[in-house]
């Protein structure tokens, strides 16, 4: 509604103005053009720059908008327009003739391979690190650096999204421990034992009777997960974290925001403006409390879109294992273009590497 009216009291401005100017027109053309033509410069109403449109996929990466949301919410005149869509819609948004997302925040491997070449948007950082931990039931150990390759050769590990970037950083995990892996139909098909035996799931058929030793989920899966089977025969444990595996601090680059160039070039007080608020989303996050999430979040998804965040799965560990953390392009470009290059060893076909014309290092 606030959008509405604010819209609504610019048109009647701009019809007051330009009515005004009319009638200085009417007023003063028996007098002469000469000193109306002086004063035309001075009439003109300025032009009104629409809201730039801020397209987030549900889920992690919305969470680093909430500073954002928050702080346009206190304008009376906004410069951006949020909307928070379907995870498996996000690339629409950046693509074809006339892309919808002025900025856009998506996984960094679909950025990379969909807009690599820099000439439609650039990439102004990474605003999440990862979101993966394993779940396991019984004595099954949890994972560390040290006991990976003992504790998962022969045992079967369920991986929620495998094609995509979770499963792909698992691979490139093991890749980097040496431990051999092998995607195999189904929990209940028979296993290597000399190797780890991957399976997709979906987050709801992850369960303790699903048939596999060990999950990785994202957040908040994982944390429902737990909580969910809490007095179960045999409840769900944390087991491991992925973004710990991976072997580099603050994780691995998950999701990029990306801006369009033509938006960097005509408007970037605004851009700047934007980052500003991207650099203090981590603070941000760490110190609201989890209905003021919830309710910023609710304010900008978009409708038909089922919430990724509850008030039964999000809490301030949930929030803090999404791995917010805002890195300016100038700051992760190496770190983004060698995931990128382990992704590529994994599957070829999972992203490509960008062009150096990608990254906005201002």
């Amino acid at each position: 509604m606030k959008k509405l009216f604010a819209g609504i009291m610019a048109t009647a401005l701009l019809a007051g103005a330009t009515f005004g100017i009319a009638a200085c027109d009417g007023g003063t053309n028996n007098g002469g053009n000469g000193g109306n033509n002086g004063n035309n410069g001075n009439n003109n109403p300025p032009a009104v720059l629409a809201d730039l449109e801020v397209v987030s996929p549900d889920g992690a990466p919305a969470l680093s908008l909430c500073y954002a949301i928050s702080e346009e919410d206190k304008k009376e005149d906004e410069l951006f327009d949020f909307d928070i869509v379907n995870a498996d819609t996000i690339t629409t948004y950046v693509t074809g003739a006339n892309p919808k997302a002025d900025i856009c925040v998506l996984p960094v491997n679909d950025a990379a391979k969909i807009l690599g070449t820099g000439s439609v948007y650039q990439m102004l950082g990474t605003v999440t690190n990862g979101n993966l931990y394993f779940i396991t039931t019984g004595d099954n150990a949890e994972l560390t650096a040290e006991n990976l390759k003992t504790s998962l050769v022969g045992k079967k590990v369920g991986v929620v999204q495998l094609p995509k970037v979770p499963g792909l950083t698992l691979q490139l995990v093991l890749s980097n421990y040496d431990i051999p892996y092998q995607t195999i139909e189904s929990a209940q098909a028979e296993g290597d034992a000399a190797k780890v035996n991957l399976v997709a799931f979906t987050p709801e058929n992850v369960t303790p009777a699903g048939g596999c030793d060990y999950y990785l989920c994202p957040e908040p899966a994982a944390s429902a997960k737990i909580k969910g089977t809490a007095t179960a025969q045999k409840p769900f444990k944390m087991a491991g974290d992925l973004q710990a595996l991976y072997g580099e601090e603050g994780g691995y680059p998950q999701a990029a925001v990306v801006a369009k160039k033509s938006v960097i070039e005509n408007r970037l007080n605004d851009v700047k403006t934007f980052l500003g608020y991207l650099e203090k989303s981590a603070n941000f996050l760490e110190n609201a409390t989890v209905d003021e999430i919830l309710r910023l979040l609710d304010e900008e998804r978009e409708d038909g879109v089922t919430p990724s965040f509850s008030d039964k799965n999000l809490t301030k560990e949930v929030v803090s294992r999404c791995s917010v953390r805002f890195t300016a392009s100038k700051d992760c470009k190496a770190k983004v273009v060698s995931f990128l290059e382990k992704l590529i060893a994994v599957n070829p076909n999972s992203t490509a590497q960008p062009a150096d014309e990608f990254f906005y290092m201002g």
